[in-house]
Order: structure tokens, then C-alpha cells, then sequence
């Protein structure tokens, strides 16, 4: 194993360990606190982490995060303007087999759509531009924004045509520094790329900066139901929760003034 992979496991803990430790850490406090109860404690905890894994509590939790946006968008449904901005939100990095950093999954579907987009708007006769937004929060190598770009180009998108954002680490500060980075503009047309889960908050987001973006779901996720916990299950309950919280923070966070 390399060094870098090394790092890269260090720093970035994956969804079906945070919802595990999450749970493990739960059951140990509340194993402590209820000396009386602990039988019923280690069942409630049992029930909670086999609703969770099999998807009896994340496919519903993730259905709520994607409401709104449940089929994926088409580039040639789209509504181009003379200047169209499409703004490319991260969804992380990973290292694959052979050592190289490169977009995740969700992620790539984002580059791949953005790329797509962007080609219908140059033949719609427009003038197209991407930005890509995303820092590094998993403390890779790479923001984010840096490793995508490449991609983009490789499928079409004119380098000159590419800005990055790579220094937010939320989406809230996707949207803050996008907005920082176009400054007043007016004329513009934008869409907003980004994963069906992730759009609601998104949207919220760039709207609070004055930037009412037109939605492009790159993809959507199609949770199941099983009798036995799978790790898929984990991850789209952890996607769902992570979603919705922060959605209703965001909004909790606007009410006293913080953002």
C-alpha cells in the first residue's frame, strides 16, 4: 500500500463506518446511562442498525432527500440563454486501482453530465462556461475542483472555458465562493449540476448568494429494501441523514443570521 493511499484512509472515513461508529458509540452511552434497561437498549440499537443496513429507515430517508427530483435531467431539455453558466458541484475523490485520484462515482456522473451540457449549449449557438466548485475536504492531493477539470476537458469542454472554485469544503460555501467568483452579473443563465439528493440544499443554497440557478439532476439513487444489512444500505441512509440535517441547518442557520 502506498503512502498516499495510506493518507487517504487516514483522513477520510467512509459512510458505512460513520454510521456504525455512530450507532456503537450510541449503545455504549446509553449502556452505560440505563444499567436497568441495558436488554432493551441493545435491542432498540440492534432493530435501529438492521432498519438502517437493509433499508427499512434509508430508503424512505433517502426518497424525502430527493423529493422533487426523483428522474434524472436531459441535456436537450434544457433552456440555454445567449451566456449560460453551468456550475459543477464536487461529490468527492477517491483512489482507484491504480493509485490515481479520481472523481467518485456520483461525482463522475456530475463530470460526465456537466460535459454533456456544455456541448449543447455550444451547438445551441450560446457562449458557455463551466465552473467547478469543490475544495478538499478529504485532504487528498487534489481539491476537488483541480482533479475534475481535467476530465471535463478530456470530454469536450474547452479548457478556456473552465473556472475552479477549490477551496469550499460544504455547499454552503460552494455557493459563497461561486458567488464571490462571478461577481454582479446579470445577463447570465445558470445551471446548477449536481446529484438528485444533493439538489434541495443546493439550490437553497445559491439562492441565499441571489443565484437562482436552473436545477440539472446528473443522477438520482435508487435505494432497495432488503432482509439482510447491506453496505449500499448504510451509505443511502448516511447520504439521506447527512442531506437532510443539513438542509434543516441550513435553514436554522438562516433564522438567527449566521449565514
Amino acid at each position: 500500500m502506498t503512502t498516499k493511499r495510506i493518507i487517504s484512509k487516514t483522513y477520510t472515513l467512509p459512510q458505512t463506518k460513520l454510521v456504525l461508529i455512530t450507532l456503537l458509540l450510541l449503545f455504549f452511552a446509553l449502556f452505560a446511562v440505563w444499567r436497568q434497561r441495558r436488554l432493551a437498549v441493545a435491542a432498540v440499537c440492534g432493530m435501529l442498525f438492521w432498519a438502517l443496513g437493509a433499508g427499512w429507515l434509508g430508503t424512505p430517508l433517502l426518497h424525502l432527500a430527493q423529493s422533487g427530483f426523483e428522474q434524472p435531467s436531459v441535456p436537450q431539455d434544457m433552456r440555454f440563454a445567449s451566456r449560460t453558466i453551468f456550475v459543477l458541484l464536487g461529490g468527492g475523490t477517491r483512489y482507484d486501482d491504480n493509485d490515481r485520484l479520481v472523481p467518485r462515482r456520483d461525482a463522475f456522473t456530475r463530470v460526465i453530465a456537466t460535459a454533456d451540457l456544455y456541448r449543447e449549449c455550444r451547438r445551441a449557438g450560446g457562449v458557455c462556461s463551466v465552473v467547478v466548485s469543490g475544495g478538499n475536504p478529504e485532504h487528498h492531493e487534489q481539491a476537488e475542483a483541480d482533479n475534475y477539470a481535467p476530465f471535463l476537458v478530456a470530454r469536450g469542454v474547452n479548457a478556456g472555458d473552465v473556472l475552479r472554485e477549490n477551496e469550499s469544503v460544504n455547499t454552503y460555501e460552494n455557493a459563497r465562493n461561486v458567488a464571490r467568483l462571478l461577481g454582479p452579473v446579470h445577463d447570465e443563465s445558470f445551471v446548477l449540476v449536481t446529484s438528485a439528493y444533493h439538489m434541495r440544499r443546493s439550490l437553497a443554497a445559491f439562492s441565499a448568494f441571489g443565484m437562482n440557478a436552473q436545477p440539472f439532476v446528473s443522477n438520482v439513487r435508487h435505494p432497495r429494501v432488503s432482509f439482510f444489512p447491506r453496505p449500499r444500505g448504510f451509505i443511502d441512509s448516511e447520504t439521506a441523514l447527512h442531506e437532510m440535517v443539513g438542509l434543516a441547518r441550513f435553514y436554522v442557520y438562516r433564522t438567527v443570521g449566521l449565514y
